[in-house]
């Protein structure tokens, strides 16, 4: 069985973030949505909604799990008998930072593969930050986040 993990903050999970892991659905057996604590980005939502937020976004798909982490990631991807590390890149801005990282997992763990999708180039623009400040300031966001997702943002007011 292929398994890999999507790691991620996910604060909020968008359509961006759910179009990866459609793609990667495609590819492996079995998709691990990891959620991160990462207390030190101080997320706009807990730990406890980005999972629910997670589940609610990708419950379509049946080969995808969803869980919270707080650990590194090579140590999940050991505990999860994973070797496939799932991560988005939306620009070439992006691509350095991933780069760094997939070398230094692949440093501590030498089997952990990082595989870089890019989503449908109509979600290109979107990340968690873009609808966090627009959320800030009351804006549109329905557009940019899973219906189910966006429900429960709506619900608690935010």
């Amino acid at each position: 069985m292929k398994r890999a993990i999507y790691p991620g903050t996910f604060d909020p999970i968008t359509v961006g973030h759910v179009d990866i892991v459609r793609r990667a659905c495609t590819i492996f057996d079995e998709i691990v949505v990891a959620v991160a604590e990462s207390k030190s980005k101080r997320p706009m939502f807990t730990h406890e909604e980005r999972i629910a937020f997670a589940k609610a976004a990708t419950a379509q798909f049946p080969q995808v799990r969803v869980i919270g982490f707080e650990n590194l990631l090579v140590n999940l991807a050991e505990e999860l008998d994973a070797s496939i590390i799932i991560r988005g890149l939306r620009a070439v801005s992006d691509f350095e930072y991933e780069l760094q990282m997939g070398y230094a997992n692949a440093s501590l763990k030498p089997d952990l593969e990082t595989i870089y999708l890019m989503p449908n180039l109509e979600h290109a623009f979107v990340s968690s930050s873009v609808v966090r400040t627009i959320l800030r300031f009351g804006g549109k966001v329905d557009h940019l986040l899973p219906p189910k997702v966006y429900e429960m943002i709506r619900g608690k007011g935010a």
